[in-house]
């Protein structure tokens, strides 16, 4: 018999406050820190694009040229998956065929016109990072509350979450 996993309580608040903000198009988006090789953290925005299937895993598209796949390659909680990629908008794909992010772009022309094939699977450049958390501050500013999720995982793998109100 397989291991069963409670859902997490954050998951719910997360999906609820997404729904009732869709209408702003960058209620989607969230921060994102790494530590670099320099060892200091280094912070972007991405966007969220749901949880992986039955689980809580927080999923995101991104370019594996991007600084932060390698800085996550040391991480040993970090998981990249070479796929969703037909879930995105063409001009979501198209991104993917660009320069490389995060180089400084010397040209003054807007680049040229790229095609790409709907039915064309991913193209090198693209990644699914998929993202485990163990722990989960939420922050309502609405209601002035703070709740703190921390997982703790059984010795058979099952995993329970624990949450604390705390000062916001």
């Amino acid at each position: 018999m397989g291991t069963v996993t409670a859902p997490a309580p954050w998951k719910q608040l997360l999906l609820t406050a997404l729904e009732s903000n869709a209408h702003l198009r960058h209620s989607s988006y969230f921060q994102l820190a790494t530590i670099g090789s320099n060892g200091r953290p280094s912070n972007r925005t991405v966007v969220f694009r749901g949880f992986q299937e039955d689980s809580d895993k927080i999923q995101i598209n991104t370019d594996c040229r991007t600084r932060k796949i390698e800085e996550l390659k040391h991480c040993p909680f970090a998981e990249q998956r070479e796929k969703s990629w037909f879930s995105g908008s063409l001009r979501s794909r198209l991104q993917y065929l660009g320069p490389s992010p995060g180089l400084p772009n010397l040209s003054e022309q807007p680049s040229n016109e790229v095609s790409l094939d709907p039915s064309t699977g991913p193209v090198g450049a693209f990644c699914l990072l998929v993202l485990d958390p163990h722990q989960v501050d939420y922050l309502n500013l609405k209601s002035n509350q703070r709740l703190s999720f921390t997982s703790t995982s059984s010795p058979n793998g099952e995993k329970s979450w624990t949450s604390e109100r705390v000062n916001p």
